[in-house]
Parts: structure tokens; sequence; C-alpha cells
């Protein structure tokens, strides 16, 4: 689905809209820093994880029972470091922006379990802050997209935390590998160039049960290798395994390193929607 210029500036417009009423109420907001996401007795030992495990967590202290958007960021699972995207800020939910070990100190697959670990935290925590464990959504850039998407598609990481992947109230990655992650491929000696399909890949874990997904890319003729074809195979394997929430999103013009900026009144826009949605089923 591409998008033009016009329809992003007004998705802009929109994205303050479903919670505006609450942000107006509440102008109060939190931040704590570097809080472990593993146990004491977990990381005892090790100054790596106990350096890199952490999150920042950014959150309303006026809203009761709000969203939390966990947010993974980019660098290809080798650098980068947490951080809470201005734009999320001050529209009603919370933010929790994740370290987590990179590699070559630790092995790809360390990634995705560092970032199944941050994510039960915020299951297993925010409630504590005022927020609602039924309404976490998980999201990031690139690197953090693909970490994402094996979180919420291969159920085995969160299962070890203890907690159910399709209690994700939605999955929105930025441009995110969805074949196996190019670091994973040079830990097995294979080009980047070379696309593999396998217990890495996000492809490879496509199911109809997953929680709803909003896929979002750059431009196909500016993005990084092939990453708008691989998520739109994503989409469209995912609708026939029979999965009836995807969408994609392709932002026309937007770069790999731009498309974060045009895609995040997307992110929020999703969020709102499909809290009203969660928030309406309940009552």
């Amino acid at each position: 689905m591409k998008s033009v210029v016009s329809t992003i500036l007004m998705l802009v417009g929109l994205a303050h809209c479903a919670f505006a009423q609450e942000a107006e109420t509440s102008k109060a907001y939190a931040t704590e820093t570097g809080l472990s996401y593993y146990s004491q007795e977990e990381m005892k030992g090790d100054a790596y994880r106990q350096e890199m495990c952490v999150v920042d967590l950014y959150y309303p202290t006026e809203i009761i029972d709000f969203p939390t958007i966990v947010w993974f960021h980019g660098g290809g699972l080798t650098s980068g470091e947490r951080y809470i995207p201005e734009y999320l800020k001050n529209k009603g939910f919370a933010v929790v922006a994740v370290s987590y070990r990179l590699s070559p100190k630790v092995k790809a697959v360390d990634c995705i379990r560092d970032a199944a670990a941050a994510t039960a935290w915020a299951f297993n925590s925010i409630e504590k802050y005022g927020g609602s464990k039924r309404l976490i959504f998980v999201s990031g850039m690139s690197a953090g997209g693909y970490l994402a998407y094996m979180i919420g598609l291969d159920k085995e990481y969160l299962a070890a935390e203890g907690i159910d992947a399709n209690k994700i109230a939605g999955l929105i990655p930025f441009s995110g590998h969805a074949i196996t992650h190019f670091t994973v491929r040079q830990e097995m000696g294979i080009a980047g160039e070379q696309p593999i399909i396998d217990k890495m890949a996000p492809l490879y874990h496509v199911r109809a049960d997953a929680p709803p997904l909003l896929i979002i890319t750059g431009d196909r003729e500016l993005e990084l290798l092939g990453r708008y074809e691989e998520n739109a195979y994503m989409m469209r394997m995912l609708k026939v395994a029979g999965h009836e929430r995807v969408k994609i999103c392709e932002l026309d013009g937007s770069n790999h390193g731009q498309m974060e900026y045009a895609a995040l009144p997307l992110l929020v826009r999703e969020v709102q929607a499909l809290t009203k949605e969660i928030k309406g089923f309940s009552k």
C-alpha cells in the first residue's frame, strides 16, 4: 500500500486524536532509567548483561490503564542504543525503550532472548505504574523490527518468560527483516546478499493466530536490500495462513534511514485504534 506525502501529513494530524482528551487533562509524565529486566540472580557475575539488559520507562502519571509501546532500537544487532522517540511522548501512553546485548559479544539469538525478557518485564511491571497489560504493543526500527517480529511470531521466546505471545496487543515492525537476519547469516558464514529462511526468520513462524500486525517499510526503490519485498511476502503469507489483521504500508520517498520519522505517526494511530477496540470489547 503506497503512501504519498499528503497522506503522511494528514496522518501526523490524525495521530493526536484518539488520546487527545486524556492528554489534555494530564500533562504529567515521568521517566525512570536503567531498570533491569532480568533478575539479580540471572545477572549475577555477568557485567555485560548488567550493563546492557536495562530499559528506560516513560509513562503518564495521571492516566489509568494506558497502553505501552515496547520499542527496540536498530543497528543490525551489532550497534545502537536505546532511546525514546520524541514523537511518542505526550501521547497518553508509555514507552519502554530497550537495550539488549549485541553481536559479536553474544549470538543473535541472545538479542532475541533479551527482547523477550524486556517485553515480559513490561507485561509483569506496567500495572505498577498504572498501565494495562492488555495493551502492550511491540515495535522497533530495522533490527528492532526484526526483534519485534521474532518474539511476536515465534512463541517460544516469550513462553520461556511465562508470557503468551498472543497477549501482545499489536506488532508494528519498522523495516524489519522478515527473512533470516543478515547478522545471523554472518554468524553462519553466509553472505548478506544470500537470503535464507530458517528458524531464525520471522517468515518461518507465520501463523493465523498471531497478534494484529501493521508492517511498515520505506520506498521499495530506496530501502535497504529487498526489505520491502520480504515484508510484502510476510503480509501475503500471513493472509494465506488465515491471518485477518495484517496490513503493510510502504512509505513513498523514504529510504531505510528516513522511514522511521514518517512511520511514527502510523504507529501512534495503530496503537490508538487497537486500544479503542480492545477497551470496547472489555465493556
